[in-house]
């Protein structure tokens, strides 16, 4: 941090942070090695960075090697470097770890070691292979649970079963059923399973903005988020939530885990929050639904744009301009809400002694241009390796323009060790997810699904925008519940596989198609936001543990916050010009401004404050007056706009107290 920031008692420790990011994010629970062990895993993981920068510039090896070779990387770092049990011995690796691990080289080895004779005989497999595909199967299963968690692990196992106990199953689930055999070769020997296109992304497009966000991190970009965030923030009404907003969004985009955004970001802005008045569990929100955010910032979007890319079958372009409006609403409505608060209690901003010299933030600038870079080389076409590999290299470069930043031998080999340690779990999470999009391709479960989500919808009413939306809201719930503990891009492989079929086959049933990008969006959104939704709502509970909030209230609290990821979603299926799909200029900016003023009107809604209190019809009215600003309809937004127009004069007219006096009640409350 700059050298005018005030660090605060309550700021937590590097201990403190470490020891709350192993409790709520499983991929940072691995152990400190020493000695030999730890120079073992340390040359592990700087040839799997050094692999897979060589495969990025000349080119991957053909699909089954690639693969199998990022994933037998994956499989012994993880069974080297996560106990089985979270209370492990995290300072020596168990004798059985040792064997998983060796076991997981020798049959991810056996690919590329047997490659010509596996292909001539697809479609039928030995007792060997059987044999090896079966502990692949086993293994991939474990290491997902270790470095990933239950969630996915339960769903991917729960697939298995399904795919092989197809006869019995009731009703609409019933399906032929696949043998032993057939589904330990669809499994381990095609690319329609565990080697299948989540691996395939993990292990070219997603590893190298892994290690390109490593790199930033080295150059010290972290820090100069926090500290443009103070900068251009913190002096503004409620400024150290403003701040948690700003630096969250930008350090989001590029980690990859809502978890560690608000671990790492939430330990200076929380307890800043709370010094200056915001209630514990206020505080915590804003951090978790900021970092939340951060998933579904463009250009980087926590590596799910590049899955996008596959399973949408539509141009990263397209998908980071789709994702940039819905971000704005997102951020705004925090924004708004945070501010309102604050005027509702009389917060300030921070001091003047807390600002960063701005020309001293200035300095920095060139800290962002690595950014500026991967998203003008994306939108010339370049292809993503080639862009990521550029990335890391602007990295290195603009660090050597002062000396703080500058990209020392040590700090290389170490930004190379971290981006892989970071893709660990991302690779066993795709490499789960493949088993599921196997067995879903497989029985057409997901059509199942999707028709029976439908069906119900019917059942309820013969109306058919009805049914739309019931569809939608159907689709929602499974989304939540399906991302509940999943990392962002094991997230969007299930919630793309199992909960979208739902909205696609609504949609042959309307008037209008919907796009195929709307309902990938949509799903992505509500699976995203799993992470701040209670009862299971890791970043929520996360910020808790720093603000000493209680963790539902603060999961609650989030998700108010975060009201525009709920109501988003709606309004870009129903008008997909919000997602910048087939529209003017002119019609984005009007969206943007209807939808923005709707936000204010949601926001003050929700928090019961605009220029004075807010009884509970005027409530009512404001977040209704939002919601019709919000619906893409031209006589909704004209209605919405008379009305908001109307409240505002009549709230800037008649307003009284605004709650000044209330402040030293929420300190004490904060406390």
């Amino acid at each position: 941090m700059s050298e005018k920031n005030v660090h605060t008692k309550d700021e937590l420790t590097p201990e403190e942070q470490e020891a709350l990011l192993q409790k709520y994010d499983q991929e940072s629970n691995t152990r400190r090695l020493t000695g030999i062990a730890a120079i073992i895993v340390f040359v592990l993981l700087l040839s799997f960075s050094l692999f897979q920068l060589y495969t990025g510039y000349f080119g991957a090896y053909t699909a089954y090697i690639q693969r199998t070779i990022h994933l037998g990387f994956a499989l012994v770092l993880i069974f080297l470097l996560f106990p089985s049990k979270k209370s492990g011995n995290k300072r020596k690796i168990a004798w059985y770890d040792y064997i998983l691990a060796l076991l997981s080289l020798i049959v991810c080895l056996y690919w590329p070691l047997f490659y010509d004779e596996i292909v001539q005989s697809i479609g039928s497999i030995s007792t060997a292979q059987m044999i090896v595909g079966g502990i692949a199967i086993l293994l991939t299963l474990e290491a997902t649970r270790r470095a990933v968690g239950l969630p996915i692990t339960i769903i991917a196992g729960a697939a298995l079963l399904y795919a092989l106990l197809g006869p019995y199953m009731p009703g609409m689930l019933a399906h032929r059923g696949l043998s032993l055999n057939q589904l330990i070769n669809t499994m381990f020997f095609t690319t329609e399973g565990i080697l299948g296109t989540p691996l395939k992304v993990s292990s070219t497009y997603i590893f190298l903005f892994l290690l390109f966000g490593a790199f930033l991190v080295k150059t010290g970009v972290g820090t100069y988020f926090n500290d443009l965030a103070i900068s251009l923030a913190g002096r503004r009404t409620g400024g150290p939530a403003k701040v948690a907003i700003f630096s969250s969004a930008l350090n989001g985009t590029i980690s990859g885990s809502s978890v560690a955004n608000t671990v790492t970001t939430g330990a200076y802005t929380i307890p800043l929050m709370k010094r200056l008045g915001y209630r514990k569990e206020f505080a915590g929100a804003v951090e978790a639904a900021s970092s939340t955010g951060g998933q579904i910032m463009p250009p980087i979007m926590g590596a799910a744009a590049f899955l996008m890319i596959e399973f949408a079958g539509v141009p990263y372009w397209d998908i980071a301009k789709a994702a940039l409006i819905p971000a704005i609403l997102y951020f705004a409505g925090i924004w708004i809400m945070t501010h309102l608060e604050a005027k509702k209690i009389g917060l300030t901003g921070l001091p003047e002694s807390e600002i960063p010299n701005k020309l001293e933030v200035l300095k920095k600038i060139h800290l962002l241009l690595p950014i500026l870079i991967i998203i003008v080389f994306l939108f010339m076409g370049y292809s993503i390796n080639r862009t990521a590999l550029l990335g890391i290299l602007a990295a290195i470069i603009v660090s050597m323009f002062l000396k703080e930043t500058r990209m020392t031998p040590r700090k290389f080999v170490d930004a190379l060790t971290s981006g892989a340690r970071t893709a660990l779990g991302v690779a066993a999470a795709t490499a789960s997810a493949g088993i599921i999009v196997g067995v879903v391709t497989k029985t057409g479960l997901g059509l199942k699904l999707g028709n029976g989500i439908v069906d119900i919808a019917g059942a309820l009413t013969s109306n058919i925008n009805v049914q739309l939306l019931l569809t939608l809201f159907f689709t929602m719930i499974a989304s939540i519940i399906l991302g509940m503990g999943s990392p962002t891009t094991a997230n969007y492989i299930i919630t793309s596989t199992i909960a979208l079929p739902a909205i696609l086959a609504v949609s042959n049933q309307l008037e209008f198609a919907i796009p195929v990008l709307a309902a990938h969006m949509f799903v992505f959104y509500f699976g995203i936001v799993a992470d701040i939704t209670p009862p299971v709502a890791l970043a929520a509970f996360a910020a808790s543990g720093i603000s000493g909030g209680e963790p539902i209230r603060t999961g609650f609290n989030a998700s108010k916050l975060a009201i525009a990821a709920f109501i988003i979603p709606y309004m870009f299926v129903l008008n997909p010009e919000m997602l910048m799909i087939d529209t003017t200029i002119g019609g984005v900016i009007w969206i943007l401004i209807t939808a923005l003023t709707g936000m204010i009107a949601i926001g003050a809604g929700l928090i019961g404050y605009w220029y004075k209190r807010l009884n509970k019809v005027e409530r009512i009215i404001s977040v209704l007056t939002g919601l019709m600003l919000m619906y893409p309809e031209g006589h909704t937004d004209i209605i919405g706009l008379v009305i908001f127009v109307a409240l505002l004069a009549y709230q800037f007219i008649f307003r009284g107290n605004r709650g000044s006096g209330e402040q030293e009640q929420v300190q004490v409350e904060s406390k």
